[in-house]
């Protein structure tokens, strides 16, 4: 367990962040292992922050279990696995400063065309389609395995779909918690998850909770004509986030 006390002072804003990304506003837990890294190496925060993300996982399911959109899910997780699996084998020849360029272009260019072709207030809303839900999702679990950016390909594709705001957080939940399930058990067998490393999750727990409930309270009263205006924002602003830390990792 981590006793350090300039630990929390980085854990503990990145386990809020989570919570509300958790409870509806997606993305924002992409800032999450940022702040881990600042005081511990990046496996390590990333090996603390998966019992907790799985603890939230039960949260939102639990409070958007009433309210979630299997064909989305359904179409969007296959690709997810595809791409997790893609990752796992690909690990050791691809950085992650490439994956975080990479997706980092492709959230900024997704919410650029979705801004000129419509604002997001007004544009209405497509079916599922198999074919972007695929892509998509390869492309969201194979960036989920090695950079935790999974929630950027995710919106690129639920965004045009322009789900209730619930519902739009209900279907991240259930397929983030399957997720980050299968990410155990890879962090599992590498050996990550180690008693410290789990006792140091576990006093964050409560926080989790508490933060991941928060995030629920504000997603139900926000309309949808904000949510939507909040998440292509924050799908931006960590677009260009990525572009910034990926790019600067590869031009040192």
């Amino acid at each position: 367990m981590i006793t350090d006390w300039t630990f929390y002072f980085a854990a503990i804003p990145a386990v809020v962040l989570l919570g509300l990304s958790k409870g509806g506003f997606s993305g924002l837990g992409m800032i999450s292992l940022p702040l881990m890294v600042m005081v511990v190496p990046p496996l390590q925060g990333a090996a603390i922050m998966l019992p907790i993300l799985i603890v939230q996982d039960v949260v939102s399911i639990w409070a958007f279990r009433k309210t979630w959109s299997l064909r989305p899910l359904l179409i969007f997780m296959p690709g997810a696995l595809i791409g997790m699996g893609l990752a796992a084998l690909l690990a050791s020849r691809v950085s992650n400063a490439m994956v975080e360029l990479a997706v980092g272009v492709i959230a900024a260019i997704f919410v650029v065309m979705y801004w000129l072709r419509r604002s997001p207030a007004d544009a209405p809303g497509k079916p599922a389609q198999i074919g972007p839900g695929l892509a998509w999702g390869t492309v969201g679990g194979f960036t989920s395995f090695l950079a935790n950016a999974g929630g950027v390909p995710f919106q690129a594709y639920a965004v045009p779909l322009r789900l209730p705001p619930m519902v739009f957080a209900g279907t991240a939940a259930v397929l983030y918690g399957v997720l980050n399930w299968i990410k155990f058990g890879f962090f599992f067998a590498m050996g990550q998850l180690s008693a410290d490393n789990l006792a140091t999750s576990a006093i964050l727990f409560p926080l989790a909770i508490v933060a991941t409930l928060g995030g629920v309270w504000l997603v139900r009263r926000v309309s949808a004509r904000h949510f939507y205006r909040i998440v292509t924002t924050l799908t931006f602003a960590l677009g260009m986030k990525l572009i910034w830390d990926g790019g600067s990792q590869l031009y040192r």
